[in-house]
Order: structure tokens, then C-alpha cells, then sequence
């Protein structure tokens, strides 16, 4: 059985953090675009669905930045859902592990 949206954690996952750590939306429900422009500190997002319920939102430029700093644990949480993207792609910034109804 699966958690509803208004039951799931969110977790932010910095490239600097060993650890993910809960993020709530302000409203208590879903992440508008100008609070994510802050956890993430970026300018464009971007969606990655893991699995029917789950997303990775990513800073879309993140990869132009400098220093840029790979995600490991946001990557290998993309690989072990989506294996074609091993070694051709990889999560660089902040990443917000959510539920896709946490998303609006």
C-alpha cells in the first residue's frame, strides 16, 4: 500500500549531505515553482519520474554552474529506477525527492 501525496515526506538531497533531509511545502500540500527556485537555488526545474508516484525535481542548469557537484545519491536513485540512464546522464545541484501530487 502506498503513502498518499499529503502523507509523504519530501526530502531535499544536497550534494554536500550524506543525509536527506524533510522539506515541507509552505502551504502543507504541494511545492509552488518560487519555493523550489529557493531549495534548490536555481532559476529552472526540471522533473524526473522515478516511479508512478515518485519525481526528482532538479535544478535544470545545474550542470552549467561552477563548481558544479554531482548528486550521488540523487543519481543512483535514477539509475536504480531508470537503468538506461546509466552512464550516459547524471544529477548534478540539489534535488527534491517528492511525491507527484506534491508538485503543482
Amino acid at each position: 500500500m502506498s503513502k498518499s501525496a499529503t502523507s509523504y515526506q519530501p526530502h531535499l538531497l544536497d550534494p554536500h549531505s550524506a543525509q536527506p533531509q524533510p522539506v515541507s511545502p509552505a502551504n502543507g500540500r504541494s511545492f509552488k515553482l518560487a519555493e523550489l527556485y529557493t531549495l534548490l537555488d536555481c532559476r529552472l526545474v526540471d522533473v524526473i519520474r522515478l516511479t508512478p508516484e515518485l519525481i526528482l525535481i532538479i535544478d535544470d542548469e545545474g550542470k552549467f554552474r561552477h563548481p558544479a557537484y554531482l548528486n550521488l545519491l540523487a543519481t543512483y536513485l535514477w539509475y536504480q529506477h531508470q537503468p538506461a540512464a546509466r552512464g550516459h546522464d547524471s544529477i548534478v545541484g540539489r534535488a527534491v525527492l517528492c511525491h507527484d501530487k506534491q508538485f503543482r
